[in-house]
């Protein structure tokens, strides 16, 4: 039996206080590891894909196409998939959306038994499929840590699980390299298509809404609801699709456009590091594919250093009195800053200070990279899923821009200069968009008449 006391948190039968239980944690921990196998799957080309497009003879443009089938249809799928979130719930959607990606993932491995002709066409169009299958994911991660953290605690949260990113480079670049080499580059596809269908069963064992997790008490129910945290996210859920006239309020922000803008700069970085930096190592620097999977863990574990730092470091400004656009815009400007110190690999040839500078750069993208607490700070709470959809659309335009980008540049000059100095200037941009567009930081409200 529990009853509130004068402060109204929850007190036992001898009015002594309950201590919360930590189930948030456990939560947060099960989205890191989802989004770990979820980017480590987006990465199993550009680990394979020096390999492969031999095998294939796939040149760079080409290649560079086919990194971007994803981008296209991760970018078709966010609205869709923000509105799937909204209105079956986030646990829901996430754990098909699991299943369906891990299983095409798997499935990219048959195209090794297939002609070249077929081979490119079949790859392309699974790498499409696996951007529609992951396209909830993000939107759900930002409102699965909406419903279960409180304010002051949702940088730090929304950085652990962005931080996966690099977690998983550092985990599965090493494996995914030695697979390769050991056993060739279909069987990547084979393992990690299988890691990610049995981490199924474990999410959909234990994600849960905060409401409906009996592991959570009422001391903890209540530090969270106090604090800001959306516990009735999936209680009211959308009835149709999104509408236009929801879409163009907010579309209609300021703040929110410059947020979307400031990401897409953001994820240009993201995907540099995704599809062509192993590539960049190999082809430019002169390293074995082996070599690669083990060197590119040192750049990876300082960006999931950076990225943890980053959300830490803003939870810790906002409880310290500062404000909350003062907290996430300080990591973001300076971590963008550091990024920019990539372009000076143009400039040095020893290998170990190349491996140096990217770790540099890697940390300050992992520092800047709040984008999804901003998300979580903003988002309307009857369309949270919809308002992270549409964030995530415009920032994943750079899947589909980067890679093609960057292979042009490549197949033009046959080195990464310019490629670097494109990624560093998308790091600059993202400052100014954040300084110059995104003014303050708060909760945009519905107007009356766009609320479902």
């Amino acid at each position: 039996m529990t009853a509130a006391g004068p402060d109204g948190a929850p007190r036992g039968v001898l009015g002594t206080a309950i201590a919360p239980t930590h189930v948030r944690y456990w939560i947060v921990a099960l989205l890191f590891l989802a989004t770990t196998i979820n980017y480590a799957d987006r990465a199993t080309l550009s680990i394979v894909g020096v390999s492969l497009s031999a095998d294939l003879k796939i040149d760079a443009v080409a290649m560079g196409y086919v990194f971007s089938a994803f981008g296209w249809a991760y970018v078709i799928g966010q609205l869709p998939g923000g509105w799937l979130l909204d209105r079956f719930g986030s646990r829901r959607v996430y754990i098909w959306s699991l299943l369906a990606w891990s299983a095409v993932t798997l499935l990219q491995g048959l195209v090794g038994w297939l002609s070249a002709a077929s081979a490119v066409a079949t790859l392309f169009a699974l790498r499409f499929l696996l951007g529609i299958a992951e396209s909830p994911s993000f939107p759900g991660n930002s409102r699965i840590v909406a419903a279960w953290f409180p304010d002051a605690e949702r940088g730090t949260a929304s950085a652990i699980f962005n931080s996966a990113q690099y977690f998983s480079l550092v985990l599965f670049s090493p494996v995914m390299g030695w697979i390769t080499h050991a056993l060739g580059w279909k069987y990547v596809f084979f393992v990690m298509g299988s890691v990610g269908i049995g981490f199924t069963f474990v999410l959909r064992k234990f994600i849960r809404g905060p409401k409906d997790d009996r592991r959570v008490n009422a001391a903890e129910l209540d530090h969270i609801e106090r604090g800001g945290a959306l516990v009735n996210l999936d209680e009211k859920r959308a009835t149709s699709g999104p509408t236009w006239r929801q879409v163009r309020q907010l579309l209609s922000s300021r703040m929110l456009i410059g947020v979307y803008i400031g990401q897409y700069c953001i994820t240009t970085l993201t995907y540099f590091f995704l599809t062509w930096f192993p590539v960049y190592l190999v082809k430019d620097r002169g390293m074995s594919i082996l070599k690669v999977g083990f060197v590119a863990t040192l750049p990876a574990l300082c960006g999931f250093f950076g990225g943890v730092l980053g959300g830490v470091f803003s939870d810790a400004l906002f409880r310290r009195g500062h404000s909350l656009t003062a907290a996430r815009k300080t990591p973001i400007v300076a971590g963008m800053l550091l990024s920019t110190s990539m372009i000076a690999c143009n400039y040095v040839t020893a290998e170990w200070a190349v491996v140096v500078i990217m770790a540099l750069a890697f940390f300050g993208k992992g520092i800047g990279a709040l984008g999804w607490a901003v998300v979580a700070d903003t988002s309307p709470k009857p369309i949270a899923g919809l308002s992270g959809g549409l964030f995530n659309m415009f920032g994943n335009t750079a899947a589909i821009t980067t890679p093609i980008v960057i292979g042009y540049l490549v197949e033009g000059s046959g080195k990464f200069n310019g490629a670097l100095m494109f990624v560093g200037a998308n790091a600059i941009a993202a400052i100014l968009c954040y300084l110059l567009i995104v003014g303050e930081i708060k909760r945009l409200e519905l107007a009356p008449e766009t609320r479902p």
